[in-house]
């Protein structure tokens, strides 16, 4: 892998992370930017002791531009977009339209390939492999920011999540605090070792589901299954079964196999509903540790923490979604419409061609 870091015409941040190690990137952005403005505030909400970014300026972000106005295209011509080159492998920049900034944390955006009509599951191995290189290299970057303590790489897939953008992407957010569910997680982990006289909750959760009916794919080095308690119809949780707190912390064999198990589980996603129905929308989304003490979590390090990535839809069943009504959105309880255990024999019965 080669990175080169370059700047766009308003000062962001861009890197092109290449197969080449001979690739040679040294395109100018020729767009006349002003210097991004952005509004980004973080407030504390009292009562429920969580955090919520106040983002005005995203309001004016681009929203679903035609095919050929796609600013994560290459550069072709005169139609100038946000990565300057006429090519690509994989690249990352800072978000024009940030939700976090400044001392609230930084956004950035990951483009997987330079093919507009590709999704992450039609990525060859090596591309694959490119992208999990540049999602650690800026974890670990980012965690150098002394503004940030959590570092979170995602993709939302799918005009019904809610993306505006319709280019094979996905998006790293460094916050500056730890995030409300991964604090859930580490108040779960301290109970449980409290109650165990030493236990990791991690290690057990993983060891009942390699026992249990509802694995989905197992390799030598990661597991998918579909917890226990599954919140959305079909759920998928994808473990490497050695544990690590994050994304740099994976070993070389890890690295390898992962793109086999993780597109071939994508691939499964996209057939869930039959091969007539359109793509499979769908959020991807690495937990990481937090960086830095644990404060408040009764002795747990941050080396207790499990990696792990949680793929989930919001398709419920063929032409129908899974919204977020009253019990859900008003109270935090799930109602899942799919057992768990008929999900996972689902993602076993459509293994991809």
């Amino acid at each position: 892998m080669k990175k080169t870091s370059t700047r766009l015409a308003d000062g962001r941040e861009l890197i092109y992370y290449d197969l080449r190690d001979d690739t040679v990137r040294d395109a100018e952005d020729r767009r006349p930017l002003d210097p991004t403005v952005t509004t980004s505030e973080v407030r504390r909400d009292p009562l429920l002791g969580d955090a919520v970014a106040v983002a005005s300026h995203r309001q004016g972000r681009t929203y679903h531009p035609p095919a050929d106005e796609c600013p994560l295209c290459p550069t072709r011509g005169e139609r100038l977009s946000e990565i300057p080159d006429s090519s690509y492998d994989v690249v990352v920049f800072e978000n024009r339209f940030p939700s976090l900034a400044g001392d609230s944390g930084r956004c950035e955006v990951v483009c997987f390939t330079s093919d507009h009509d590709a999704s992450f599951a039609d990525l060859g191995p090596e591309q694959a492999r490119l992208v999990l290189e540049a999602w650690t290299d800026r974890t670990s970057e980012l965690s150098h920011l002394p503004s940030v303590e959590q570092v979170f790489c995602f993709e939302n897939r799918g005009a019904e999540i809610g993306v505006t953008l319709g280019h094979p992407h996905g998006q790293i957010y460094a916050y500056p605090f730890t995030t409300p569910r991964t604090a859930l997680m580490l108040r779960s982990l301290a109970a449980h070792r409290e109650a165990t006289g030493g236990e990791n909750l991690f290690d057990t959760v993983l060891e009942r589901e390699l026992a249990g009916e509802r694995v989905v794919l197992a390799g030598e080095h990661w597991v998918a299954f579909v917890p226990y308690a599954a919140h959305w119809p079909y759920e998928v949780h994808l473990y490497p079964r050695r544990r690590v707190p994050d994304l740099p912390a994976l070993d070389e064999a890890a690295r390898t196999e992962f793109p086999q198990i993780y597109l071939e589980l994508l691939r499964r996603f996209d057939r869930i509903f039959g091969d007539g129905e359109p793509p499979t929308p769908y959020i991807a989304a690495w937990h990481q540790a937090p960086f830095g003490p644990l404060e408040g979590f009764d002795g747990v390090t941050r080396h207790d923490f499990a990696l792990h990535l949680e793929l989930f839809t919001i398709r419920r069943t063929s032409g129908k979604l899974k919204f977020l009504a009253g019990s859900e959105s008003g109270m935090s309880v799930f109602i899942n419409d799919v057992p768990p255990e008929r999900a996972a024999e689902r993602l076993r019965e459509v293994a991809s061609s």
